[in-house]
């Protein structure tokens, strides 16, 4: 293969009259190249591409390709095969791909972020971005769920972690990821999440309404299946994902929380961008002012309590009567309050407790509760060994009468005839004679 000089370099040789043979010994190179080159089928030099293998079936090809942007190669193979095709698999593969026969799926594109897009201009103050990031794999074991709120202009965001992804939870984290960021934008973003947006439809719930009017913003809702129009919040959720959570040393949902909110401080928002970084971008922006109280939104999760009377709400245990040990109970914890409250499955308040830091790790129990715990341990406190499982214990005598009173018969049992009685009264009667 010549170079584009040494290229230049034979021809005009070759326009000075010299013979083939002169020019592939002055130059070194063989003469068959030099003559390919000079007849312009070398490298570089390009030809009228032969016809393809396809072009008598290529009316076919593109008519099932209307029908199935996504036919399988394999499939259009065997009909081509049956339809007179002589050349392999691989052959079609490759002429599909040189005569880019088969069509662009515009639809899979766009999933797929390959389509072509266009940059949306976020004023500052203007929006925030909202979506879940779901980490099922913890230390602590239990599933946990992390609400991030992106600003659209400066991409500074924050974010909270809460057990469950009910309207409750999100109101709370929402409210606390806003004053994280000292204000609300304009318009809250958010994808087609059924606490937000009433399933199979563009309505809002009441509960997002409310809340949406309780803060004086809008709720613009991204198109089904459009993902990038939020990609703030994704590319967040992406380098949260890769940045803090999959090295962070934590071993409770409040050392997660904490470790993310220095996360948030130390590293994300010391990201460059083009006037300076994002703290520095996100700080500047003009947010309005939060009302004097969250949303009060209602979190209710049902719990079944431990055989200790405990149940077990944010990292955190609360104590129940014994009564309730192994019953399944709800508890109730309003938005901004700092109590909560623990329901019995006939909705009877069974505890009132303070609220305590989500993940303490702390074990709230009331005097009250104490001590009657303590005496149902007691009462239920003994030494003897377990009943056997396999002994032989027929019905007893009070059974049988009570069986035979509901079969309607006498329990009085028959009288039973000694032949023993009968001897002793022949004898009498016979002394007596």
């Amino acid at each position: 293969m010549l170079t584009e000089e040494d290229d230049v370099e034979i021809h005009a040789l070759k326009a000075r009259g010299w013979k083939v043979s002169q020019i592939a010994r002055h130059t070194g190179r063989d003469r068959k190249t030099v003559a390919k080159y000079l007849k312009g089928e070398g490298a570089g030099q390009h030809r009228a591409p032969a016809p393809s293998c396809l072009e008598p079936f290529r009316g076919y090809i593109e008519a099932r390709f209307v029908d199935d942007p996504h036919l399988d190669a394999t499939v259009l193979h065997r009909e081509l095969v049956d339809a007179g095709f002589e050349r392999s698999y691989p052959t079609l593969v490759r002429e599909l791909r040189r005569l880019e026969l088969r069509p662009v799926c515009l639809v899979c594109e766009h999933q797929r972020g390959q389509a072509v897009t266009v940059e949306i201009d976020h004023p500052p103050g203007e929006e925030i971005q909202w979506d879940w990031l779901e980490l099922h794999d913890t230390p602590w074991g239990q599933p946990v769920f992390l609400l991030l709120g992106a600003l659209s202009h400066s991409g500074r965001f924050r974010g909270v972690l809460c057990e469950q992804m009910t309207f409750g939870h999100l109101a709370e984290a929402i409210h606390r990821v806003l004053v994280a960021l000292g204000g609300t934008p304009r318009v809250w973003r958010t994808d087609r999440m059924a606490t937000v947006v009433i399933p199979g439809t563009d309505r809002l719930t009441v509960d997002a309404a409310q809340a949406a009017k309780h803060y004086g913003v809008e709720v613009a809702v991204c198109p089904p299946r459009r993902g990038q129009r939020k990609g703030v919040v994704e590319a967040a959720v992406k380098y949260t994902t890769k940045s803090w959570w999959r090295s962070a040393p934590v071993a409770t949902l409040a050392e997660a929380q904490a470790s993310f909110d220095v996360w948030c401080v130390e590293v994300a928002d010391r990201r460059a961008r083009p006037g300076g970084t994002v703290g520095e971008i996100g700080s500047a922006e003009s947010l309005r002012a939060l009302p004097a109280a969250a949303y009060p939104a209602v979190i209710a999760v049902e719990r079944k309590a431990s055989r200790s009377a405990l149940v077990a709400f944010e990292g955190n245990h609360y104590s129940v009567s014994p009564a309730q040990a192994g019953r399944t109970v709800t508890v109730h914890a309003r938005v901004g309050e700092p109590a909560l409250r623990i329901l019995s499955t006939a909705g009877e308040v069974v505890a009132e407790h303070r609220r305590a830091v989500a993940g303490a790790g702390q074990t709230l129990r009331t005097p009250e509760h104490a001590a009657a715990l303590k005496r149902a341990v007691l009462a239920a406190f003994t030494t003897d060994h377990a009943c056997r499982r396999k002994p032989n214990r027929p019905p007893g005598k009070d059974a049988l009468a009570e069986l035979a009173r509901l079969r309607g018969i006498d329990p009085e049992p028959a009288p039973v005839i000694s032949l023993r009685r009968y001897a002793e009264l022949a004898e009498a009667a016979e002394a007596a004679s």
